[in-house]
Formats: C-alpha cells, structure tokens, sequence
C-alpha cells in the first residue's frame, strides 16, 4: 500500500471521527451553554457536579466499544469472522450486565450519590435530577458507544460520524425547546442529552437495514477469556473518560473550598470546554485505531509506526491552534457562558482557560500513544498511562498545589500531570522498540 494512499485513508478516517466526536462531546456542552442562559450560575453548579455520573456511564460504553471493536479488527484482518460474530455478541452481553448496575445505582442512590458529589441545599435538587436521568439512560448512552465503533470498524465512519452529529444537533435543538419554550429547567436539559443517544442509535442502523453488517449477533456463550481481553484493550478509552469525571470531582471539591459555588460555576465551563478539546483528540485515535489495528493484525509494522507518525503530528499542530484560540479568547468564551455578566465568575474562568489548557498538546500525545498501544495489543502500558493520566498522578498533584498556591495550583496541576505522562510514555516506546529490534 503506497504511502499517499496510507496518509489520504488516515484523513478520512479521522477527520470523519474528530467530526463525529466534537458533536457527541457537544451533549454537555450544549447544555452548559442553555443551562447557563435559562438557570444562570446555581444551574451551572449543578451541572458541573453531575457531569462526572455522564463520564463514567459514557466511559464505560467506549471501554466496551473500543475494547470490542479494536479486537475485531483484528481478527477480520486475520479472517476470523465466526469468532468476530462471537466477540460482538459478548460485547453486547457485558453493555446489558454494566448498564444494569447504573440503573440500580439511578433508582436506589441518587440521593446518597448527588450529596457525596458535593452539593449543597442550593443546588441539591437540580444535581439530584440531572444524575439521576443520565443513570436512567445508561444503557442508550453504552449501546450507542458500542455500536458507533463497530460501525466505524466495519468500514462505515461515515455513518459513524453522520450518527454522532445527529445526535448532538438533536440534543442542542431539544435544550432551547425543553429549557425556554417548554420552561422544563435542569429536567429538559438532561431530557435532552438522554434523547440523543436514541437517536443516534435511529442512524446507525441503516448499517443493518441496507446490509452491510460483517458482525452480527448470534446466540452465544459468555466467555470470560474474551472479557478480560475486552476489559484489558477497552480500560484505557474507559479512564480517558474517567479520568475527566475523577478530575472534575476532586476539582469540584477544592474548588468549592477556595471559592464557593461560584467557583464551581467557573470551572463548569473550563471542564465542559475540555470535554471538547479531549473529543478531538480522541478523536483522532480513534480514526486511527481501526488502521493500526488492521495493520497490526497483518503484521505490518512498517505501516502501523506511519499511522502513529501522522496521528503525533496531526495532534500537535491541532494543539497548537487551540492553545492559541484560548489564550486570545479567553474573555469572549467565558462570557458566553455567563448569562449573568458575574464578574468574579468570569474573572475565574478567564483565568482558567489561559492556564489549564497550556497543557493541550501533552493531553494530546499521551491519548494518542495510549491508543497507539491498545490498537497493537500491548494493553500493560496503555493502562500504565492511563491510571496516571487519570489517578496516580493528577490526584496528589491537584491536592498538593492547590495548598501551595490555591486556584493557580489547581489549574497548573493538570499541566504538570499530563507532562509527566508524556515523559513516561517516551520511555516506554523507546523500551519497546528496542525489545522489538531484538
């Protein structure tokens, strides 16, 4: 395959999936934007507070879709299609089992849940609500996930992409109708987030209407050899999103410390704007995902290390753009989110914006490296990365310099954490391109 060939597959593939990944990331944001215009900054609060039940239930459908869908890309490249039919039907199995879990925690725990998360009598009742229907949910949200990377795997990322936008400009158009006409508040806005996944699901299957599905769904036993692969190539796309909603939790909690609920409100913006930012650049990889994945599954490694090469470059010179968009912008962006023209609010978030996104291009590398490795079946130090990124670093970072020097350690300790993660990851590839030469 030449390489003009290589790089036009790659642009295809990721610019459909960076296309359909800011649409499904806009869910939150759009109801960031129409929370803030309908319930001003105590709505803000508490959709900030409740964002982080979305990743986890978001999370662990791409951990079961991206783990699935990598593996049967893999095993169509070595046409295995009778196993493909297999692993499919096990995904779908392990989405119903993960799905339930969160509908129980939704109907028996939300209280308990919404007051752990931190919120207070202002906000209770908005938080409780907008957990609650997104636990309700779970399984569209998962489902959704799931079948949006087979589709894309099974050579359909337009549809994928087409799917995604769908969904997100639903959502967008259901919060102006629930939120302004319809006067539904914090319940209108989730309704409409909790609709887009169904409708997303609506587009995806023409895939099977028009019959162009390689993987279908058989009666199968469960096997839990195939799981724990699945888990293993899928944890790290599930801490990627974790990871944001661990993030926002902790940040939440010392954010409410040094600057009350206002606070809060300003860093819903910043988080919900890094949602975005995040989508792209997993959106990348996971466009590229499906190539290295193939060519991993047909030995080629001369043309796997390329696909990695053009996802590297492609991240960083993205990441350079946006960096720069937020540095001069800062003040327009953060006033489109306050309806209220509250000065301490956008004092805050200007501030955010400028210093938390000087780690972009870190963040970029460090989601494309991790799928670089969950893509050719290494899943050890994709998980390594990813528990960093996610865990092991950011946590005591966030906690340590937000003591030394309040909201300025707060925002540079996801710049540290993410630059860390970069240094590790370097040394793990060179590791494991010496081994591999041996």
């Amino acid at each position: 395959m030449k390489e003009a060939s290589i790089f036009r597959e790659f642009l295809r593939y990721v610019s459909l999936n960076v296309c359909g990944m800011i649409g499904l990331s806009g869910y939150i944001l759009a109801d960031t934007f129409f929370v803030s215009k309908g319930l001003g900054a105590d709505g803000l609060t508490a959709l900030n507070l409740a964002i982080p039940v979305y990743s986890f239930v978001h999370g662990s459908g791409l951990m079961l879709g991206m783990g699935g869908a990598t593996k049967y890309s893999v095993l169509m490249g070595q046409k295995e299609h009778c196993q493909a039919d297999q692993l499919f039907s096990n995904v779908v199995y392990f989405t119903g089992i993960l799905a339930a879990a969160f509908l129980l925690v939704g109907g028996f725990l939300a209280g308990k849940l919404t007051l752990w998360l931190g919120a207070d009598q202002a906000v209770f009742s908005m938080t409780k609500t907008y957990l609650r229907v997104i636990l309700f949910f779970a399984p569209a949200f998962m489902l959704n996930d799931v079948l949006v990377c087979f589709v894309r795997n099974d050579g359909e990322p337009k549809l994928s992409m087409a799917a995604m936008l769908t969904g997100s400009l639903s959502n967008i158009m259901l919060d102006y109708l629930f939120i302004f006409p319809l006067h539904m508040g914090i319940l209108g806005a989730v309704l409409a987030t909790a609709m887009a996944p169904l409708i997303s699901i609506g587009v995806l299957s023409r895939h099977w209407t028009a019959k162009r599905n390689q993987f279908h769904f058989k009666k199968a036993r469960i096997v839990p050899e195939l799981a724990a692969h699945i888990f293993s190539l899928g944890v790290p796309s599930l801490i990627t999103e974790v990871a944001s909603g661990i993030v926002m939790i902790v940040f939440n909690s010392l954010i409410l410390r040094l600057e009350g609920n206002l606070g809060v409100a300003a860093y819903g913006v910043v988080a919900s704007l890094s949602l975005v930012v995040t989508s792209i650049y997993t959106g990348i990889a996971q466009g590229a995902q499906p190539i290295l994945s193939r060519f991993y599954g047909r030995g080629n490694t001369r043309n796997t290390k390329k696909i990695l090469k053009y996802a590297v470059l492609t991240t960083l010179l993205l990441s350079g753009c946006i960096y720069l968009l937020f540095v001069t912008a800062a003040d327009p962006i953060a006033g489109v989110f306050n309806s209220g023209k509250n000065h301490k609010l956008q004092q805050i978030a200007v501030t955010g914006l400028r210093l938390y996104f000087t780690a972009v291009p870190f963040v970029g590398f460090n989601i494309i490296l991790s799928a670089y490795y969950t893509s050719t079946e290494k899943a050890l130090p994709a998980q390594i990365l990813s528990l960093s990124r996610g865990f092991f670093i950011i946590l005591p970072m966030a906690f340590l310099l937000s003591f030394l020097w309040g909201m300025t350690g707060v925002w540079f300790s996801y710049l540290i954490t993410e630059s860390i993660v970069t240094a590790v990851g370097i040394l793990f590839y060179i590791r494991f391109e010496r081994v591999s030469q041996v």
